[in-house]
């Protein structure tokens, strides 16, 4: 099989899912694909809205304990949770990560889907997921975590795409060099000379900030304007074209 990496999913982490979710969707203009029963073992509850083939979930935990809880108790709810990517084969990147010393915290099996989550610790600033479907390397094929018709549910009429991720860090050139060992992808540079880490459909900026956390995410839509006065309705501050919802600055492009 081809080796291949690309992002699948954003995870973003609220103390509460209303109104995160019903404001994302309003602002930028998607749907919610899902809401995933399985992740109430984990005491959570989720949603889940494609931004043309890459998700953008939101998690929440509704008991005590649990590791998003901490999340947010921890980060004061800013941050990115979760960066997914699909792969050929989940379990051997796991096992390369583990040989940089890179712990597994989790491995979730429901077939056809098999997914090996890393110790966030390990990552540092967010988890990283490495996930495989059998049978289905098409970007619009089956995605177990996105329930079974989510392809529907995607719109392009405001948001087009999801186009990248800004990652901080005290020394960010180091958590490039890191993430891109992880993901077995070479350091680059950016216009604005940042450290980036490319995939074929979204890239990783990374920037100087006071912790190590998940920061932004970029999105290309087709009026910036119209989005941000969307989200002035809703009650957001807007700088420019960036908003801050979901614990990380959203931030649009036309």
């Amino acid at each position: 099989m081809r080796s291949y990496l690309r992002l699948r999913q954003i995870c973003l982490v609220a103390p509460h899912l209303e109104p995160v979710i019903a404001d994302i969707a309003a602002i930028m203009g998607l749907n919610v694909c899902y809401r995933d029963g399985n992740v109430a073992k984990y005491g959570l509850v989720n949603a889940l809205l494609p931004v043309d083939t890459i998700l953008l979930e939101v998690v929440a935990p509704f008991r005590d304990g649990t590791a998003a809880g901490r999340f947010l108790e921890k980060t004061g709810g800013r941050g990115g949770y979760m960066a997914i990517f699909c792969c050929e084969d989940a379990s051997a990147r796991g096992q390369r990560a583990h040989a940089l010393g890179v712990r597994t915290a989790n491995v979730i099996t429901h077939a056809p889907y098999h997914g090996v989550q890393l110790h966030p610790r390990d990552c540092r600033a967010a988890f990283i997921e490495f996930n495989h479907t059998d049978g289905s390397d098409d970007v619009l094929g089956p995605y177990p975590p996105a329930g079974p018709d989510w392809q529907k549910s995607i719109r392009k009429d405001v948001t087009q795409a999801l186009t990248g991720v800004e990652m901080q860090s005290p020394d960010p050139d180091g958590l490039a060099a890191h993430w891109g060992n992880i993901l077995g992808i070479a350091v680059s540079r950016a216009v604005n000379d940042a450290a980036e880490l490319k995939l074929p459909n979204a890239a990783f900026r990374f920037v100087e900030g006071d912790t190590e956390i998940m920061s932004g995410l970029d999105f290309r839509v087709y009026d910036a304007a119209k989005v941000c006065e969307a989200a002035k309705a809703r009650g957001y501050v807007v700088s420019g074209h960036t908003f801050f919802i979901g614990g990380v600055d959203f931030r649009v492009a036309s």
